[in-house]
């Protein structure tokens, strides 16, 4: 590695060299002082909402003592499998050093990880025997966990989720001394990347009153309306809860039944209409539909006592009663992503009891409605950390968008907060103009109501796929799901797993039901425009009890599943009419789009 502050024209000045290191010095003073401003104004930290309850380590400790002493050989032979392999380790590279070989590592056996690319992780003896010591301890603290038997289902999700948090914070790459790539950066620029890296890292802080949460994107790239969600548009009627945004026709026909998106309200709309090149907003008008959206307020505490059954009434049902004005028609065709679906299968459910008709069919974006399996989410939906939500909105009246954007983030913790933290703080680099990254961080608050009937009615006590959802006076049970639907789930969602997806949909009293299996996560499978033929999908006409066995009956398709959903949903959507302007004479333009609502920032 390269240590020296020459470059290729030589010495640098050394009169240069003090003037830009006093320079820095004053710089790194004055932050010194913003960093401890801001720390000191952190919010008072909630422990349920940080780390799983003491019971769950306790758990953990009680199932590896039952263990030693149920099977101890086990036990043993997971210490002397590693015990062996860092001693051969440590020996390896002592004999390499006996041999003279200073600046030769020992043989490496580890697997590849895309952490470790800098080449001095496999030339170095240094960032060699570091990085083989920590991925052999990874895996020994992994198969320990692992081999756990007295320890509940549950609770093993939960450690192992733990464990790899732990796992993943500890890795060398996160700490400067033992990170190559910064190491160099910071000779290269004679220090000045760690000036700008601890600029970044008081900027955050600054940013979120204390509290740590990497800024992903460059917030100054990007302006909602402006050069990310563009398309042509109007909001053409307005409540406390949602903005209803009519899209302008692209063609001079549409089919006569308009299509109604819900949009979840943990995020904003515009993922689907980031890039003309990448919006399936755009993408629907132009094939010739009548498009609704909603864009849904940010609440701020006024809204404490919102639930689902105000989303319902206020939002779903008022929604699809003035797109029906508007339109003229006797009904609309619907999509409901994420949280929006599972609300909107409770709006169908509900209007069934009712026997009201308005809507003619249902599509469902990465819904969750029968939460008997809860992915990854699971480690978040045990009652320590649901107490601890539950005191919280009861106290500020929402969850705040904070909480949600970090349990999100921890999910995909190398992706989302040590990688982007290194590149950050220690590389001392601007975020990148990443527009799906600049959405990431555009999260919002939700109502404390609301908040707790969900975890508590449908993730915990999933009432609405066994026994019943009772909410505005009825039971709603996914059987009083009936109209023509189609759902579109993705492999990988870390989110919202397919499998417990297909299940709730297969609960579904539809007799015409349709299931998709996109290949690719929670947001790459949805947002797939056809163009660039990257993630492929898979169809299986057949509704057999397991998932597994729908996938190995299913046939695999290239590209985009969006012209085949715009095919099933065209064949419900009536005949074409002259395309429609947004809004009427009892509808007038409030705002462009996309509305003012997604630009809103809540009051405190």
């Amino acid at each position: 590695m390269n240590m020296t502050t020459q470059d290729q024209n030589g010495p640098s000045d050394p009169a240069e060299g003090l003037e830009k290191l006093n320079a820095n010095l004053a710089k790194v003073e004055d932050l010194s002082q913003r960093l401890i401003a801001a720390i000191s104004h952190k919010r008072q930290p909630n422990p349920a909402l940080s780390s799983p309850s003491q019971d769950l380590f306790m758990r953990a400790a009680s199932a590896y003592v039952a263990e030693m002493m149920a099977n101890p050989s086990k036990i043993f032979e997971h210490q002397v499998a590693y015990w062996s392999k860092s001693l051969k380790h440590y020996i390896e590279a002592q004999q390499q050093l006996m041999k003279g070989q200073v600046t030769k590592p020992p043989p490496d056996r580890t697997p590849k990880d895309r952490r470790f690319s800098n080449p001095l992780w496999e030339t170095h003896p240094y960032f060699n025997y570091i990085k083989q010591q920590y991925l052999m301890s990874a895996e020994a603290i992994r198969t320990a966990v692992a081999d756990l038997d007295h320890l509940d289902p549950k609770d093993r999700q939960r450690v192992e989720y733990f464990s790899r948090q732990i796992i993943d914070m500890l890795s060398p790459t996160n700490f400067l001394g033992t990170n190559p790539d910064a190491l160099e950066k910071a000779v290269e620029t004679e220090g000045q990347s760690l000036v700008d890296g601890l600029e970044n890292l008081v900027r955050d802080l600054e940013a979120n009153e204390g509290d740590l949460l990497v800024t992903l994107a460059d917030r100054e790239a990007f302006k909602v309306g402006g050069n990310i969600a563009t398309t042509e548009g109007a909001v053409v009627y307005r409540n406390r809860l949602f903005e209803l945004i009519q899209y302008a026709p692209t063609t001079d026909k549409v089919h006569r039944t308009s299509l109604v998106i819900f949009p979840p309200w943990i995020n904003k709309f515009y993922i689907l209409d980031l890039k003309p090149q990448n919006s399936l907003i755009r993408w629907i008008v132009d094939q010739g539909f009548t498009l609704f959206v909603v864009s849904w307020k940010n609440p701020d505490p006024s809204y404490a006592d919102v639930g689902l059954d105000t989303y319902i009434e206020e939002g779903y049902l008022a929604a699809i009663d003035e797109a029906k004005k508007i339109t003229g028609e006797d009904q609309v065709n619907t999509v409901g992503y994420c949280i929006g679906g599972t609300t909107l299968a409770l709006t169908l459910a509900m209007m069934h009891k009712r026997k009201d008709r308005s809507v003619k069919s249902a599509t469902f974006f990465t819904t969750m409605t029968d939460f008997s399996d809860q992915g990854e989410m699971a480690v978040f939906l045990t009652d320590d950390f649901v107490d601890g939500i539950e005191r919280e909105v009861a106290e500020k009246g929402v969850l705040e968008s904070f909480f949600m954007s970090r349990t999100f983030s921890f999910l995909r913790s190398n992706d989302l907060i040590y990688g982007p933290a290194i590149r950050s703080y220690m590389m001392g680099e601007a975020p990148p103009a990443f527009d799906l990254l600049f959405w990431n961080g555009d999260s919002t608050n939700l109502p404390a109501r609301m908040s707790v009937e969900y975890l508590r009615g449908l993730c915990q006590s999933d009432r609405f796929a066994h026994g019943g959802f009772d909410i505005l006076g009825e039971t709603l049970t996914l059987a009083d799901v009936r109209v023509p639907l189609c759902a579109i789930a993705c492999e990988t969602d870390h989110i919202a797993a397919w499998k417990a997806s297909y299940n709730g949909v297969r609960a579904m009293g539809s007799k015409d039901k349709t299931f998709i299996l996109s290949e690719s996560g929670h947001i790459a499978g949805i947002v797939n425009p056809p163009a660039k033929k990257k993630y492929g999908h898979y169809l299986n006409d057949d509704w057999p009890e397991r998932p597994e066995d729908w996938q190995e009956g299913a046939a695999r398709e290239d590209g985009s599943w969006w012209p085949h959903w715009s095919d099933w949903l065209a064949k419900r959507s009536g005949t074409k009419v002259a395309a429609r302007v947004p809004g009427d004479k009892d509808h007038p333009i409030l705002a462009k789009a996309p509305g003012t609502y997604v630009v809103e920032k809540p009051k405190a």
